[in-house]
C-alpha cells in the first residue's frame, strides 16, 4: 500500500497530546511519518510520545500568540529537518448563551481555533516550498455545518476554518500543497466530556442521531489522517470531510 506510506515524512500535529490529536497523530506514525506533537501540558506531552514512540518529539507553545505559535512551526521544521505535514487541531471552546459572553472569550476561541491555524499554516508554506510540496490538514467540527445555542464563537472559529481551507487550497495548490479539513462528529474525549457534564441530554440525543449508534473515539480520526496526508489524496484539496458515523447525514 505505498500510496499510504509516510516514511520519510514529517508532520507537526498541535493539540497532538490527547484526544482527536492524538488519534490522528497515532495513525500518521503507524503509516511511517516522524511526529512534533505541540501541546502546554508537560505530563500529556510526555505520555503522548509513549503511545507515539519512534523519535517524536512534543513542543510547548500558546498558539493564542502569533510570536509563540510561528516559533512553534519553525522549531519543529528545524528539530525533524523538514516539514511535510501540518495537523491544525488545538482547539478549545466556552460555552455559554450567546449573551452571557464576554469579548475577551470570543477573541480567545478565535485566535486559538482560527487565527492560530491561519499562523501556523502561513509559517508551514515556506517550509513545505522547499520540501517540493506539503499536506496541511484543518480540524473543523459539525458546527461547521449545524448550529447550537451554547457554541456561538467555537462554531464561527469551526465555520472559518472550512472557508479558509477554500481559500488556502485554492492559493497553494500549484505549490503542490493540498489543504483539506475534517469535520469529526461527537468524539469522545476530554472537551466533549466537559460538554455532556454541562448540556443536559447532549448523551441520549448524540446516541440518536448517529446511525453508527455510538459516540467516535479518537482512534476513528486515523485513517482519514494518513489518507489526507499521503500520496493518496495528492489530487484531493479544498475539501471538507465528515467524520461522523453518519450523523450529519440525516436531515
Amino acid at each position: 500500500m505505498s500510496l499510504f506510506d509516510l516514511k520519510g515524512k514529517t508532520a507537526l500535529v498541535t493539540g497532538g497530546n490527547g484526544g482527536i490529536g492524538l488519534g490522528m497523530a497515532k495513525g500518521l506514525a503507524q503509516a511511517g511519518a516522524t511526529i512534533a506533537i505541540a501541546g502546554r501540558d508537560q505530563a500529556k506531552n510526555a505520555a503522548a510520545l509513549k503511545e507515539l514512540g519512534g523519535k517524536s518529539i512534543a513542543l510547548e507553545a500558546d498558539l493564542a500568540d502569533e510570536k509563540s505559535c510561528r516559533a512553534m512551526v519553525d522549531e519543529a521544521a528545524k528539530r525533524l529537518g523538514r516539514l511535510d505535514i501540518l495537523v491544525n487541531n488545538a482547539g478549545i471552546n466556552v460555552r455559554k448563551q450567546p449573551q452571557d459572553y464576554k469579548i475577551e472569550e470570543w477573541k480567545l476561541v478565535l485566535d486559538t481555533n482560527l487565527t492560530s491555524a491561519f499562523v501556523a499554516s502561513q509559517t508551514a508554506y515556506a517550509h513545505m516550498l522547499r520540501a517540493g510540496g506539503g499536506k496541511i490538514v484543518n480540524i473543523g467540527s459539525m458546527m461547521s455545518i449545524f448550529g447550537a445555542s451554547f457554541t456561538t464563537p467555537y462554531a464561527a472559529s469551526k465555520g472559518g476554518i472550512v472557508q479558509m481551507t477554500r481559500a488556502l487550497a485554492t492559493a497553494w495548490a500549484r505549490d503542490n500543497i493540498q489543504v483539506n479539513a475534517v469535520l469529526p462528529g461527537w468524539i469522545d474525549t476530554a472537551l466533549t466530556r466537559g460538554a455532556r457534564k454541562e448540556v443536559q441530554g447532549l448523551h441520549e440525543r448524540v446516541l440518536a442521531r448517529t446511525p453508527a449508534g455510538r459516540w467516535g473515539e479518537p482512534g476513528d480520526l486515523s485513517g482519514i489522517a494518513v489518507f489526507l496526508c499521503s500520496r493518496a489524496s495528492d489530487f484531493v484539496t479544498g475539501t471538507a470531510i465528515p467524520v461522523d458515523g453518519g450523523y450529519s447525514s440525516q436531515g
